[in-house]
């Protein structure tokens, strides 16, 4: 099966985004049981940077063609590309395919290639990623973006995958608004996935720590964009409460907005890296011992799955879409408030024993649960009932 991914930004050197690890893990293990899987992007790195390798190669048996970008600035301020190439690349690439398979709805992307795609007869799914809501940043964007573009694009999918059963009500509630079409849309659940051999046994330790002035004492890691519905601030407020001064708070992820915050309220106990990325990200999750995310508005967070691949007890917050955390004896579930943050940073932290126990069970739970391998299966079979439908 010819399989093509339509995604915003794919670059996996740089990978701190949830949607770039999703693309590339699910790409990675479909091409392993032998499909061809084509993504189709723009030269976007960042909010900011172009990607400034080939616009064609291949990794992992998975080949991947860039558009190029006309007006870089919009991403960085309004979330918008410009492909200059894309519709040139999508008619040449779409009559080869089997299946189109679009990441994020409200892209310029979709506008161009579900249209080429419609008229080529080729079935559509889409994966929202947890990017719906209107609540999450842009609002003001995401509505007018509703009521003029998205009623066309929604009608062209035959079938939506939500990460979660959560975010499949919402999808459901959502897309009769947009219109009925011919032959109704389906609607499945496939979470995420990791590769649980990659964080079987992380190296760089003791370096990391001494390179990052960490000590030995236990190490509670926050990893992601450093932006208000992250819940970083509160995590920091919180830890700043915790009377254990051997303790140190980890926060890695590049700035969108609360850097000069959080270095304000940041005490001697807290180090604040910025982006890291390959190993020394790798590095990162070695070296902690508790990972914390009291984020809102999440669809199903990458890096909570890979830090429990790693063996790291969770705190996370019910926006994590990961009551399984809790569920699985895998980590803490809190309100993304300072007191239930409190509470649970010092039983983790102050207990050693807890934090073996709920490693064990994080590794379970992500072998059982959370492998590209099981998403993968769940895609071929989500991938034959679109195409026997048509």
């Amino acid at each position: 099966m010819h399989l093509l991914h339509l995604t915003p930004y794919y670059a996996p050197a740089y990978a701190f985004g949830g949607v770039v690890r999703s693309v590339e893990g699910m790409a990675r293990a479909l091409a392993r049981r032998g499909h061809r899987v084509t993504i189709l992007t723009t030269d976007a790195l960042s909010q900011h940077e172009r990607y400034v390798g080939a616009d064609d190669e291949t990794r992992d048996g998975v080949r991947v063609l860039r558009a190029a970008n006309l007006f870089p600035a919009l991403r960085g301020r309004y979330n918008l590309s410009t492909p200059a190439t894309l519709r040139a690349l999508a008619e040449a690439l779409i009559p080869q395919g089997d299946v189109l398979h679009c990441h994020e709805f409200r892209t310029v992307e979709n506008l161009i290639v579900t249209r080429i795609a419609a008229a080529a007869g080729k079935p559509m799914l889409l994966s929202p990623h947890g990017t719906l809501a209107q609540d999450t940043g842009r609002s003001s964007l995401k509505r007018a973006w509703d009521r003029l573009l998205s009623p066309a694009v929604a009608r062209r999918f035959d079938h939506i995958i939500a990460l979660t059963e959560a975010e499949q009500r919402d999808v459901q509630m959502l897309w009769p608004q947009f219109g009925r079409r011919r032959i109704p849309a389906t609607f499945s659940v496939i979470p995420n996935g990791v590769d649980p051999a990659e964080y079987a046994d992380l190296p760089g330790r003791e370096a990391f720590r001494e390179r990052h002035g960490l000590g030995t004492g236990p190490v509670c890691l926050f990893i992601g964009r450093l932006h208000a519905r992250k819940g970083v601030g509160l995590l920091l407020e919180a830890f700043k409460q915790i009377d254990l001064p051997d303790a140190r708070l980890l926060i890695v992820g590049p700035d969108e907005g609360q850097l000069d915050a959080l270095r304000q309220q940041a005490d001697a106990r807290t180090v604040i890296t910025g982006y890291l990325g390959g190993a020394e990200r790798l590095a990162a999750f070695a070296a902690a011992d508790v990972l914390a995310l009291p984020a809102v508005g999440e669809g199903l967070p990458m890096v909570v799955l890979e830090g429990m691949a790693a063996g790291l007890p969770a705190i996370v917050s019910p926006g994590c879409n990961l009551p399984e955390v809790a569920q699985y004896g895998a980590g803490i579930e809190v309100e993304p408030d300072v007191d239930q943050l409190v509470e649970a940073l010092r039983r983790l932290l102050s207990d050693a024993d807890e934090r073996v126990a709920m490693s064990t069970a994080a590794r379970r739970l992500v072998a059982k649960h959370f492998t590209w391998d099981g998403v993968a299966a769940a895609l071929e079979r989500c991938y034959q009932q679109v195409l026997d439908a048509r």
